[in-house]
């Protein structure tokens, strides 16, 4: 799957259709650490009691895997990267109310292919 992210390409492959990577620029990571708040854990601890999907968690989880990747795409262009290949995501929890979220790739200048 590709998308862009600005002027930056995105792709979990190693290469995205209708490109050809020129350059390999190195490694590029996106942290985030999110804590989940009093509030947010009161209410899901409810809702887990109900059970179905704890939408205060999911909203959370979105907003820190949408963070990690734009600090990800950042630190591609400040390499001089015009794409961002083989994306994964990894999170930690480092206490019970926080999350490390990680999202790491490998910045490339790509072109189109001919």
């Amino acid at each position: 799957m590709s998308y862009k992210e600005g002027d930056v390409l995105v792709t979990n492959g190693e290469q995205s259709p209708g490109y050809k990577i020129v350059e390999i620029k190195g490694l590029v990571v996106g942290i985030t650490v999110r804590s989940r708040g009093l509030g947010k854990n009161i209410i899901a601890s409810l809702r887990s009691l109900l059970g179905g999907e704890i939408k205060e968690y999911v909203e959370l989880a979105e907003q820190a895997r949408l963070q990690a990747l734009q600090r990800m795409v950042d630190n591609a262009k400040a390499l001089g990267a015009n794409a961002v290949v083989n994306v994964r995501f990894d999170s930690n929890e480092l206490s019970e109310a926080m999350d490390e979220i990680i999202a790491y790739g490998t910045a490339v200048v790509v072109e189109k292919s001919s």
